[in-house]
């Protein structure tokens, strides 16, 4: 087990705390010593094995933890929230470090972590909880653009709810203006929200449109407009950041949902 808080032994230098568990299984002096040393090698600490976990950096003991609990060759490895201590650098590095790791030594991991982007760029399969209960496990991709319920929806990413009509027996739904499939596994009829993704809704310049710019978010590559809709309602759209540069805060914009399906969840007043 890799822990949150590291929980390495003062009083062990790197090399001492990776082998410990091999010692308590009498694994020989040499070859307990041998085996952590690979191990340090392996996650980039070779130069670092006399050195004690104040002497080492946040990234640096949670590698050292990693290396110890690999040390017995587990059949499970479960990781804590495991980043959730370091800065935000530190963990993007550890991460891909983690899952290469994994990879490499085909040991099966549970890796538990509230970060969404860890979830889902780390993992095989994820499993999202509510109340101690799983709401769906799937393959990221399809955890991300087919959330089984409105928990899961809006728990991975960012989700836009926009009022909307069921119709044909609950297998098309009214939103925006348009009427596209319904996604399986909501209600059958009557009003509803849809659950659109900022990148699933197109945005463009147009005089007498939908909506009004409020702000813009640079992310890089792609820019988040927020545009508030009729009756108050302010929906988050992803556009690439040369277009988003016609769009700033007051322009009358037309906000559109492409024919793609949709996830419906019971209205929220």
């Amino acid at each position: 087990m890799v822990f949150q808080s590291y929980s390495l032994f003062p009083n062990m230098n790197a090399l001492d705390n990776v082998g410990f568990g091999l010692r308590m299984r009498k694994v020989g002096g040499s070859a307990r010593r041998k085996r952590a040393a690979e191990l340090l090698d392996m996650v980039g600490l070779a130069a670092q094995a006399g050195q004690f976990p104040h002497q080492l950096s946040g990234g640096q003991q949670q590698r050292v933890a990693l290396a110890r609990a690999l040390a017995i060759e587990p059949r499970v490895l479960l990781l804590d929230e495991p980043l959730s201590a370091l800065d935000a650098k530190v963990r993007l590095q550890l991460r891909e470090q983690i899952r290469t790791l994994q990879q490499r030594l085909g040991t099966t991991t549970l890796f538990v972590t509230h970060d969404q982007e860890e979830a889902l760029s780390m993992s095989d399969r994820v499993g999202v909880m509510r109340a101690g209960r799983l709401e769906q496990v799937a393959e990221p991709a399809e955890l991300y653009a087919r959330p089984a319920t409105a928990f899961v929806a809006e728990f991975v990413g960012t989700m836009n709810r926009l009022a909307a009509e069921l119709g044909d027996g609950g297998k098309v739904v009214t939103v925006l203006g348009v009427t596209v499939p319904a996604q399986d596994g909501g209600p059958a009829s009557g009003r509803v929200d849809a659950l659109v993704r900022p990148e699933n809704l197109t945005v463009a310049a147009a005089e007498g449109g939908n909506g009004i710019v409020t702000n813009r978010t640079f992310l890089g590559a792609v820019t988040r407009v927020a545009v508030r809709l009729s009756g108050d309602v302010e929906v988050s759209v992803d556009v690439s950041s040369g277009v988003a540069l016609e769009m700033s805060p007051g322009t009358a914009v037309r906000v559109g949902l492409p024919g793609a399906p949709v996830l419906v969840a019971a209205r929220e007043d």
